[in-house]
């Protein structure tokens, strides 16, 4: 059973439900994975996305932070959500599709400012929590399943606008290109956009703090699928 799926950094769902809205209108994926919803499950508007045919979603909230939610036109029952490095947030939820295949959607750490886990606890935080991503996925490896998200690395030179300017910038640092290419070994999982378009400069985020981030182009491919 062919099907379509997207995946979006939403930063606050309920803020932007109405480009939710837009989303499903024009582009009608089957199925849309949601990152940084920022609300507690049972606040996310999903009757207004009910209305648009997505009667069926699976999610993990928090109040003003994290938050992730698949919402799917098919029907889709909870598969489980991990709570790597016991962080107690919102970061990961599964769904099962009918014909068996699982979706993992995943909103991983994005490990703060300093690529130096003495310095910086966060982004200790984040390579710890991709290790055990890693362990999870070789212990539990996925036959039929999609992993998407919004994981917050950008692997590939040609992922980033400078690769030399950011290795020392986190997403980019070769210890996190590293962790993610562990996990990726470990669940046997292929970068399909990559399989898909394998050369040339791809993004998928800019920083929202350039008044003329559209013109320079300075963007990072942060999500993945």
């Amino acid at each position: 059973m062919p099907f379509t799926i997207a995946t979006w950094n939403i930063n606050s769902v309920r803020l932007r439900a109405g480009l939710v809205e837009r989303l499903l209108a024009e582009e009608a994926p089957d199925i849309l994975c949601l990152q940084e919803c920022k609300s507690p499950v049972e606040k996310i508007p999903r009757e207004r996305f009910a209305a648009l045919g997505y009667g069926y979603m699976v999610a993990r909230g928090q109040k003003g932070y994290n938050g992730v939610a698949i919402l799917s036109r098919l029907p889709i029952e909870e598969a489980g959500a991990q709570d790597f490095v016991a962080l107690g947030h919102a970061r990961h939820v599964a769904a099962r599709l009918e014909n068996g295949v699982v979706v993992h959607n995943f909103y991983v750490p994005a490990g703060g400012d300093k690529p130096d886990r003495e310095l910086n606890e966060k982004f200790g935080q984040k390579l710890d929590y991709l290790a055990e991503m890693r362990d999870w996925f070789a212990a539990e490896r996925p036959e039929r399943a999609i992993l998407v998200g919004d994981l917050n690395i950008a692997p590939r030179e040609d992922d980033v606008w400078n690769h030399k300017q950011l290795l020392r910038v986190v997403s980019h640092t070769p210890e996190e290109v590293a962790a993610l290419s562990e996990v990726q070994e470990a669940g046997r999982w292929v970068d399909i956009t990559r399989q898909d378009i394998p050369e040339g400069r791809l993004y998928s985020w800019w920083s929202y703090r350039s008044p003329d981030w559209d013109a320079a182009d300075k963007g990072r491919r942060l999500d993945h699928v």
